[in-house]
């Protein structure tokens, strides 16, 4: 729902040494997300950043000229400021300051529509406010002795935080039992030999769109940060891929993307860590692709979904003059595809890409198993992939199992990475 008020907004860019040319762009459509009102944006050049003001004394007495001569509502930084500058900075300037963590917390709150994507966004928005909260009542703080000098024993401040640390651990709760529900799915999707595809990239590059392409769905899709924050899995289209593939589209990825979220949102990320193959999408006209890529790659490591394979999927090539061709490792595979998502060129290629890609010869190999791990003996004979076993006088199992790859990746990670001994295939099985 719309704000009735538009805030009226400065918008301040602080570069500092290596930071990305174009963070001011990208910095203004975040604001622009949230419905404010953009007066100007400022860029400022910092070296090194003031642990009082961010931006040192001078700066903020221009800032609040401005701030009182054009009657700004709002202050947005494009970093994060600590609660001190955040004080400090509305004090010297009579205006609400929000920095670039608790303006993305708040496109988040604008965005989330399910059950879980609103308690995530509320148990980010709380861990970064109990760090921020102000004195209230200070006629209630009295502590000191004396005739009408006593208070009561707890500050309102003090309430306060305790309110919200008991709202944070209701909130943890209901989503490790979201997690929970989600654990039970994919291991009923594991059941079934049925191999996932999980769409990642920076947020705007066109993932939900290569989503509804690939899925003949309808999901929602926009020119606009953040318009999928909830995880949706549908089927390839089966005429297409040949075989049945499970695709999930994903939360995009920003620079700078606060800990609060990525902590919140683990469970949804889940998603991504249990795909057998990640398709990560980037924006190929962006002028700061390497940058964005990049983010990509460290909050991939972050989540520990760095060693997965992907290929990486160039899009919006419908904007470029020249069409690099696409690249493929040493075994054939394709690692780098050039499409165009809005007029479909190049998503046949990448089609072809995911089925061979997941359609490698099969793994022949030997399995050596404890006498605990009695479930995932079970689920090898349930996938009919054991072709001989044999048993040691310990209660070792020596199996020879012929698998598909991603089938193998799904298991290595449902039952742990440690789970399997994975060895070469003897000539002869050696108990």
């Amino acid at each position: 729902m719309e704000r009735s008020h538009r805030d009226r907004s400065l918008l301040i860019h602080v570069a500092t040494p290596g930071s990305s040319d174009v963070g001011g762009a990208e910095f203004r459509q975040l604001a622009a997300d949230t419905g404010a009102e953009i007066l100007d944006l400022w860029s400022i050049s910092r070296t090194r950043l003031d642990p009082a003001t961010c931006i040192g004394s001078g700066k903020v007495q221009e800032i609040a000229e401005f701030v009182r001569a054009n009657n700004v509502d709002l202050l947005l930084f494009d970093l994060p400021l600590s609660p001190v500058q955040e004080r400090n900075l509305e004090r010297a300037c009579a205006a609400r300051v929000v920095d670039r963590v608790g303006l993305i917390l708040d496109i988040f709150a604008r965005r989330a529509r399910t059950h879980e994507g609103k308690l995530q966004v509320e148990l980010a928005q709380l861990d970064h406010l109990r760090t921020r909260l102000v004195r209230g009542w200070t006629h209630l703080e009295r502590q000191r002795g004396g005739i009408g000098l006593r208070g009561p024993g707890e500050t309102q401040l003090e309430t306060d935080r305790r309110l919200i640390g008991e709202r944070i651990r209701i909130l943890k709760e209901r989503l490790a039992r979201v997690a929970a529900q989600r654990g039970i799915q994919r291991r009923a999707r594991l059941r079934t030999p049925v191999p996932t595809v999980a769409l990642v990239g920076y947020t705007n590059a066109g993932k939900s769109s290569l989503f509804n392409v690939l899925t003949a769905n309808a999901q929602y899709a926009a020119d606009q940060l953040f318009a999928t924050l909830d995880p949706t899995i549908r089927r390839l289209a089966p005429e297409v891929a040949g075989q049945q593939i499970l695709l999930a589209d994903t939360v995009g990825f920003l620079r700078d993307l606060p800990t609060e979220l990525i902590a919140a949102f683990r469970a949804t990320l889940e998603e991504v860590n249990e795909a057998q193959l990640l398709l990560h999408v980037i924006d190929a006209a962006a002028p700061d692709r390497d940058e964005q890529i990049a983010a990509v790659e460290e909050i991939l490591a972050d989540i520990g979904a760095d060693e997965l394979p992907r290929i990486r999927v160039f899009n919006k090539v419908d904007l470029l003059e020249d069409i690099p061709p696409a690249r493929r490792d040493v075994d054939g595979q394709m690692t780098d595809v050039w499409l165009s998502a809005h007029s479909g060129e190049g998503v046949d290629l990448l089609r072809k890409a995911i089925v061979a890609r997941l359609r490698q010869e099969p793994l022949r190999l030997q399995c050596t198993l404890r006498p605990e791990q009695g479930a995932l003996r079970a689920r090898l004979y349930q996938l009919a992939c054991v072709l001989e076993e044999s048993f040691a006088t310990d209660g070792r199992q020596f199996l020879q199992i012929e698998i598909d790859r991603a089938t193998w990746a799904g298991l290595q990670k449902h039952y742990g990475a440690e789970s399997c001994q994975r060895e070469d295939l003897p000539s002869t099985m050696r108990p």
